[in-house]
C-alpha cells in the first residue's frame, strides 16, 4: 500500500483499508434505499455508497462497496460511519476535505475524499428521488 502512494500511509487510511466498515449492499430496490454508484476515469476508481432511511428520515445503515486504491476504499468506509445517525441533511453536509482531513489524504489522494463526497450525494439524491418519483417528472416539464 505505501508503495502505491510512495510515501508513508496515514495510520487511519491503513487501518480503513485492512479493516473496512459497512462492506456490503442493501436492497437497491428498497423504497427508503439510496444508491449512489460514481467513478473517477482519470484513476479508474468507482464507488457505490447505500443508504438505509428510517421514516424520520435519519440514516439508520449504510454500505459500500469499492474498487480502487487503499485510499478509495478508506475514504467509503469513513463516509458510511460518518453518515449512520444523520438526518439526510446533516449528511448533506459532509465534505470531501473533512474526510481527506480526518483521513490525513495526501493531495494526491484528495479525488478519493471527492468521490466519497459524490456518492453521499448521490445516494441521497437517489433515495429522495424514491420519496416522490413524481417530482423528477414535473421538474422536466417546466
Amino acid at each position: 500500500l505505501a508503495a502505491a502512494v510512495g510515501d508513508a500511509v496515514p495510520r487511519q487510511v491503513v487501518d480503513h483499508y485492512e479493516n473496512p466498515r459497512n462492506v456490503g449492499s442493501l436492497d437497491r430496490n428498497a423504497k427508503n434505499v439510496g444508491t449512489g454508484l460514481v467513478g473517477a476515469p482519470a484513476c479508474g476508481d468507482v464507488m457505490k455508497l447505500q443508504v438505509e432511511v428510517d421514516e424520520n428520515g435519519r440514516i439508520v445503515d449504510a454500505r459500500f462497496k469499492t474498487f480502487g486504491c487503499g485510499s478509495a476504499i478508506a475514504s467509503s468506509s469513513l463516509a458510511t460511519e460518518w453518515v449512520k445517525g444523520k438526518t439526510v441533511d446533516e449528511a448533506l453536509k459532509i465534505k470531501n476535505t473533512d474526510i481527506a482531513k480526518e483521513l490525513c489524504l495526501p493531495p494526491v489522494k484528495l479525488h478519493c475524499s471527492m468521490l466519497a463526497e459524490d456518492a453521499i450525494k448521490a445516494a441521497l439524491a437517489d433515495y429522495k428521488l424514491k420519496q416522490d418519483p413524481n417530482k423528477e417528472e414535473s421538474e422536466k416539464k417546466a
